[in-house]
């Protein structure tokens, strides 16, 4: 029960110790005009008060994200509530942060557009490949995950609501209408609510498994993972059903410990703030949120059922991680659990997917200069929206590794970016350089191990990872030591 104790008091403490930190080195100007005040549209550039824009950034990035990933990455055992809290802490809240620091100072553009700026044109355009693809699979991955969940739902059996392609249509017109409308007439009106909805459902599981679950983890696990009598035996060894924690952990648990698609989120409400102050608590603190989120759901995933890891895994075979949260939710809260499931894995996905195609409508616009007319928008968001309609009828495993490698591709490029920024300012860099250079070592070993890569063996893949990421570290170090370091001012 402790080591869970311990997880949430390091995410807590991170975000009142550590994130002022972040913030002095980011150079935030409460004086300076934010993008919504001097471009204020009526459809993108519209004044959101700051709570609601915290309550929408934990939705946006959220979703199922960090309920169903640590779910997976339950099946490593402890180790994997390790990872979150040091992910997040180290990677994914400081990857968020400077997400939206550089767009909101940077005129709530997208990320490409700030690629371009301070780097150069080619790495803007690789920025745009990468950013897009992400946006677009996230998109239709949560097209097709609650179309599948409410289209297999029994009380739906041998009616029209239990055709797939039914709700695959109605999801569609629903991100249709999200697209194309101005952000206060759906997305700051609804989304609050549900993004509460995630926080009264977390709360309630985290207190039902503290008093009734069967084997609460406890801080000697994760020393027994480590000295060869519990789990796995090292970070390079695999888990019972062959996986190697090393890179698949850190790709499994994505959301909740670090994930690029945050950063593609991060415009949406850096064109909304009416402060600079707000970006700490609006993208610092939906991270960590994000995170004590992660942190519940792999606790449910280890302690929840009383056969372990069999369980879980049979669990897991028989229906997925959706099929893990309705259980949980059912067995500990009853009816209201399973209503709350039913929300979790069908709605919030959907809060995710909208938003994904809107970011991906404003990416498009920044990158090609295109007026913000009513016209314009229409002409992008339906091409688009027709081709992600045939995108789920390819298989969903394939659309989902694609994703898996944008995200932890895209997460990288961001702590890349980030690192320039700071050097640019003579800050503390080493902040955001040494989780890019972690990540370039996750990026590359997974690239080399994948099916979707060039399926190395283990052997080959993870010394060249480390590799690269040492010649990194080596780079930087070089590049620090040629400048001076004055205060920050």
């Amino acid at each position: 029960m402790f080591i869970f104790f311990i997880c949430i008091a390091l995410l807590l403490l991170a975000y009142k110790f550590y994130s002022p930190f972040v913030e002095q080195q980011a150079g935030i100007d409460i004086n300076a005009k934010t993008p919504q005040s001097r471009f204020s549209d009526g459809v993108d550039y519209v004044p959101v008060h700051p709570v609601k824009a915290y309550l929408i950034q934990f939705l946006n990035v959220a979703g199922v994200g960090p309920i169903f990933g640590p779910i997976l990455g339950a099946l490593y055992g402890p180790i994997a509530l390790v990872w979150i809290v040091l992910g997040n802490i180290i990677g994914g809240a400081v990857h968020d942060y400077f997400s939206g620091v550089l767009s909101i100072k940077e005129e709530g553009k997208s990320l490409p557009e700030i690629a371009g700026h301070y780097f150069n044109v080619y790495f803007k355009g690789v920025m745009l490949l990468f950013t897009a693809m992400l946006l677009f699979f996230v998109g239709v991955v949560f097209i097709m995950s609650p179309a599948g969940l409410l289209s297999n739902l029994e009380f739906f059996e041998g009616t029209i609501f239990a055709n797939n392609t039914f709700w695959v249509l109605v999801i569609l017109g629903y991100y249709f209408l999200a697209t194309l409308l101005p952000i206060d007439k759906i997305i700051t009106k609804l989304y609050p609510l549900f993004g509460l909805l995630m926080i009264v459902m977390t709360v309630s599981i985290a207190a039902a498994l503290l008093i009734s679950a069967p084997q609460l983890p406890e801080v000697g696990d994760i020393f027994a993972y480590f000295d060869h009598s519990h789990y796995n035996s090292d970070l390079l060894e695999p888990n019972p059903d062959g996986l190697p924690v090393w890179p698949l952990l850190f790709v499994t648990i994505t959301c909740g410990a670090i994930s690029g698609f945050h950063s593609t989120q991060a415009p949406i409400m850096a064109r909304c703030l009416t402060n600079e102050k707000y970006v700490r608590p609006v993208y610092y603190g939906a991270m960590m949120s994000e995170g004590l989120v992660a942190c519940v759901w792999a606790t449910a995933g280890i302690a929840a059922f009383p056969g372990g890891y069999v369980e879980l895994k049979s669990i897991l075979d028989a229906g997925g991680p959706g099929l893990v949260v309705n259980q949980v939710a059912t067995s500990y809260l009853g009816v209201a659990g399973g209503v709350m499931a039913i929300i979790a894995v069908a709605v919030f996905p959907i809060t995710s997917g909208d938003t994904a195609f809107r970011s991906l409508r404003l990416t498009i616009i920044d990158a090609f200069k295109i007026p913000q007319s009513i016209r314009n928008r229409l002409l992008l968001a339906l091409p688009i929206l027709i081709i992600a309609y045939f995108m789920t009828k390819i298989d969903f495993s394939l659309i989902w590794r694609y994703f898996a490698f944008s995200n932890m591709l895209l997460s990288t490029s961001v702590l890349w970016l980030a690192t320039k920024y700071l050097f640019d300012r003579n800050a503390f860099h080493w902040i955001v350089s040494l989780p890019a250079v972690v990540g370039t070592c996750v990026t590359v070993s997974y690239i080399l191990t994948a099916g979707i890569g060039l399926g190395l063996p283990q052997s080959m893949s993870q010394p060249a990872g480390i590799a690269t990421g040492v010649i990194c570290l080596t780079a930087l170090i070089f590049l620090n030591k040629r400048r001076e370091l004055p205060a920050v001012p």
